[in-house]
């Protein structure tokens, strides 16, 4: 499994503890920045990772950080393919994948502890999608939009 990685300058260091704990667990992980507390335009970061995703959006996997998760994840989410969620607490990361089937984790840097991230994206990495007929449909009126 691959991971597609990005941050705004708000979330440089909670970047570099997902990366590792990423990297600890043996996942490949390609980092499209910033790693540097100079303010950048965040949605630059998170398209370059939605179009990553775009190209396989049922096996790619992606990861954006930024103050509050929000802001990267309204970029992402104009990407065909892609199915971007801002997670704020554990729980919330089983639920997305289970029912949302989210590929991209966004996570707010400025509200979350490192503990808490790693936590959520565990949760988010280890839970499936459910496939429920339920969640099917539902996912397909969104995906039709595109």
């Amino acid at each position: 499994m691959d991971i597609f990685i990005a941050n705004d300058h708000v979330g440089v260091e909670l970047k570099k503890s997902v990366v590792k704990f990423l990297k600890g667990r043996g996942i490949k992980v390609t980092d499209f920045g910033t790693d540097t507390a100079d303010p950048v335009d965040y949605p630059d970061l998170a398209i370059k990772v939605a179009k990553e995703i775009s190209k396989d959006p049922k096996s790619h996997l992606g990861i954006l950080i930024c103050a509050t998760g929000v802001g990267m994840c309204m970029a992402a989410n104009r990407v065909k393919g892609v199915l971007a969620g801002t997670v704020a607490l554990p729980a919330m990361a089983e639920r997305v994948k289970s029912d949302d089937n989210i590929n991209v984790l966004c996570l707010g840097a400025a509200y979350l502890s490192e503990d808490s991230a790693i936590e959520i994206v565990d949760n988010w990495l280890n839970t499936p999608f459910s496939a429920e007929e339920r969640h099917i449909r539902r996912l397909k009126k969104i995906t039709d939009l595109d």
